[in-house]
């Protein structure tokens, strides 16, 4: 048995349970109680993310505003990146210069992007 909910209007039913066998497939009035009252409760902590998001974003403007706000602390220095550019010129694998340094290879390439 499978549920499809649906939230809004541009998404589509059709590709939620695509390629998983059922014998029985339910959507929107058609469906049991039990399957109704998980949308319900579905839909309850979706707008309770929702509300929660939203507050997040007025206290960081509100902190923005009163110049509290700095948000995360930088991964690397300027020295860091300036050492990361050095070892890479001289041959170093970048995957070893993240180790060392103790970020993600990806975190490293989004410096390298800033920088060049």
């Amino acid at each position: 048995m499978g549920y499809k909910r649906v939230s809004s209007i541009d998404q589509n039913p059709a590709r939620q349970l695509e390629g998983v066998e059922l014998d029985r497939t339910f959507t929107g009035d058609d469906a049991p109680l039990s399957v109704l009252l998980l949308q319900v409760l579905g839909a309850f902590a979706q707008f309770q993310r929702m509300v929660i998001r939203e507050a997040q974003r007025e206290g960081i403007a509100i902190a923005k505003r009163n110049v509290v706000y700095k948000g995360r602390k930088k991964a690397l220095t300027t020295e860091n990146v300036a050492t990361v550019l050095q070892r890479i010129s001289a041959g170093d694998y970048k995957a070893q210069i993240a180790r060392d340094l103790g970020v993600s290879r990806k975190t490293l390439y989004q410096y390298l992007k800033v920088a060049a």
